[in-house]
């Protein structure tokens, strides 16, 4: 069954991609890293995410080497520190991101959080790098529903492509405020940790489902995060079993009664909360 697309701005990408937070630390699994991600191109997970933060870029060197001979067929995600977020370091973190992995252009460029320098610089220095064709899209990451109404007022802030948060059962609170404002204003969430790194309690109804599915407990909580209109999740995977068990979460039916029943097992918000962030 083919992966399930969202609208991406002017296209279209699969709503499961692959992340890559934790990838490029150890140079022993370099090789599995990279097999792993060409797998997941394989079986139609064609976005990947990753961040000059993640072991000092070595993700991004890992992703390269990952999409030697096949760039095209990816939509290539990467984030700046908030730090490199201004009108020449914004530009300057851009370029050793696109050396890094090898190629001339990002599909889509994020801040990774906000940090001292405005919302305004930050949103000039990435026009300047989508005019410059090194980034096609640009959008946000840990930014709060606040945040994101400052970030739409700024001149040429509703260009914003997306708002990469922490999304999973355990952490729902983005469905009180953020989830339904980016909904309304057409702009995709990417979920990130959609399984909470493996944290989230594989018993009860989380189980139950599991068992009736021939899945894991891990794979129905994936399942649920996919389910969600208007969202996306990178859950990272760096063996191909995992890999493979990710694209599966995606062929998962989740019934009304049993997304009434994770409902009741992880109970949605009650009013406003704080951001939560990994």
């Amino acid at each position: 069954m083919p992966l399930r697309t969202i609208p991406f701005g002017d296209g279209q990408v699969p709503t499961l991609g692959q992340g890559t937070w934790f990838m490029g630390e150890d140079p022993d699994e370099r090789a599995r890293e990279v097999r792993s991600l060409q797998l997941g191109l394989d079986l139609g997970m064609t976005l990947i995410d990753t961040a000059e933060m993640y072991a000092d870029g070595g993700a991004e060197e890992v992703v390269g080497e990952a999409l030697k001979g096949r760039r095209d067929s990816c939509f290539l995600v990467s984030k700046a520190y908030p730090q490199n977020a201004g009108r020449r370091s914004a530009i300057e973190a851009c370029e050793r991101s696109l050396k890094r992995i090898g190629t001339d252009h990002l599909d889509l460029y994020l801040l990774h959080w906000r940090g001292g320098i405005p919302l305004s610089e930050t949103v000039e220095a990435f026009e300047q790098l989508r005019r410059q064709g090194k980034i096609r899209r640009w959008g946000v990451s840990n930014l709060d529903t606040d945040d994101m109404k400052e970030l739409f007022a700024v001149p040429g802030g509703q260009a914003c492509a997306t708002d990469q948060v922490l999304y999973n059962l355990t952490r729902r609170g983005i469905e009180w405020d953020l989830l339904p404002w980016c909904r309304d204003k057409g702009t995709p969430v990417m979920a990130y940790s959609p399984i909470e790194q493996g944290r989230i309690p594989a018993k009860g109804a989380l189980q139950s489902i599991a068992d009736r599915l021939n899945a894991t407990p891990f794979q129905v909580a994936l399942a649920w995060v996919l389910a969600q209109e208007g969202v996306i999740a990178i859950p990272k995977a760096s063996d191909p079993d995992h890999v493979k068990a990710n694209r599966a979460a995606a062929d998962l039916d989740l019934t009304p009664q049993d997304l009434a029943a994770l409902d009741k097992a992880f109970p949605p918000p009650k009013g406003p909360r704080p951001l939560e962030m990994l």
